[in-house]
């Protein structure tokens, strides 16, 4: 019998993210600061207002042990455009306009190459999100970071803050029975995962491969593969909730599919069924070399980890659906209904005729 290789075992415990994350909850002293009203409490982050009937949406967001992959490639240019999109597509989720990024780049050595890659990725990150960069910030921390290549090691944060008006945000509130979810094509295992991924594929983790290999079913080096930028859905996300009513937006990152479980708290006596799943070749990828190795990632396990395919989704009456589709479409990103809400308990995936049950 396979031994179940998990997230957890990975480096990635979520049981104990969860409970560490309960002391955010600390943060609520603060709440009623503002000089315009109480913070507006979110399903996926909170936003606070800044005058009459407008609100910031403010985020900080990084790229894990993506840093890895890229010090293995020696590639730089692209890590930019994950920082700007794991925070960028956080701030639309509440149908935020980002207006201004900022980054923290930690370094071992102050490597202008390096930084100037570094920097590359960032500005082209933030040119397809529509927003400023008005500055950032740059660490000497070479005791705090010990990277894969000497020299080389480095980690990335990016913060993001955006603008909505009190009509124009997205509450998450209203999901009802027959609403639909709309799943917006993510480019490959984006940002998320990657410490599981690592250590399945490449064999200076415990993996399989060299990282130029190229396995059977890629058409390009692996380490390439995983280096794939996040795709940033600002432009996507912000032209449909101008066509439509968007329920709740989602951005399909770490917990992937859980993450839907949080709106059940918004919109009571809900659950989620989802049921077209067009995974790229990456993904079985991990499975199959788990099973070659004599262990398995099993289905459940890669959609509580990775997204399969859609980065990020909107919840939609089933009356909006095809023109949201064809607006999504429209603006540059493949869509399709993924999925749809039931009175039912919990999150429901059907994929390759089994039904799983994600808990």
């Amino acid at each position: 019998m396979l031994r179940e290789f998990t997230y957890a075992e990975a480096g990635v415990n979520r049981k104990l993210r969860s409970e560490s994350k309960r002391a955010l909850r600390i943060f609520r002293k603060t709440f009623g600061f503002s000089c315009y009203g109480r913070v507006v409490e979110l399903p996926y982050g909170n936003i606070f207002p800044v005058g009459e009937n407008c609100f910031l949406d403010f985020v900080i967001e990084g790229v894990g042990t993506k840093v890895l992959v890229a010090q293995l490639a020696g590639k730089f240019d692209t890590i930019g455009i994950d920082g700007v999109a794991m925070a960028v597509n956080d701030v639309v989720r509440s149908g935020a306009k980002p207006l201004a990024v900022a980054d923290n780049i930690h370094v071992q050595i102050s490597d202008s190459n390096l930084i100037r890659e570094l920097v590359k990725g960032i500005a082209r990150g933030a040119v397809e999100a529509v927003c400023v960069v008005p500055g950032g910030e740059i660490g000497d921390v070479a005791d705090v970071m010990k990277g894969l290549v000497e020299g080389k090691g480095f980690d990335l944060v990016v913060a993001a803050v955006g603008l909505v008006s009190g009509e124009g945000i997205i509450y998450g509130r209203g999901i009802k029975a027959g609403d639909v979810v709309v799943g917006l094509r993510s480019s490959g295992i984006h940002s998320n995962g990657i410490s599981l991924a690592r250590k399945v594929l490449f064999k200076v983790w415990g993996g399989r491969y060299e990282p130029y290999d190229v396995p059977e079913g890629l058409d390009r080096e692996v380490v390439y593969e995983v280096l794939e930028p996040t795709r940033i859905y600002v432009k996507p996300l912000l032209r449909v909730a101008e066509e439509v009513k968007v329920k709740a937006a989602v951005h399909i990152t770490g917990d992937a599919y859980l993450k839907f479980d949080r709106l059940t708290k918004f919109s009571k006596g809900i659950g989620f069924e989802f049921y077209n799943f067009k995974p790229q070749p990456i993904f079985e990828l991990i499975q199959k070399t788990a099973r070659e190795m004599g262990s398995k990632v099993s289905d459940e396990e890669m959609f509580k980890t990775f997204n399969m395919g859609w980065g990020f989704a909107v919840v939609v009456s089933k009356e909006d659906s095809d023109k949201a589709i064809d607006v999504l479409e429209k603006a540059g990103v493949h869509a399709e209904r993924i999925g749809c809400i039931k009175e039912l308990k919990g999150i429901k995936i059907l994929y390759k005729g089994r039904k799983i049950i994600l808990k």
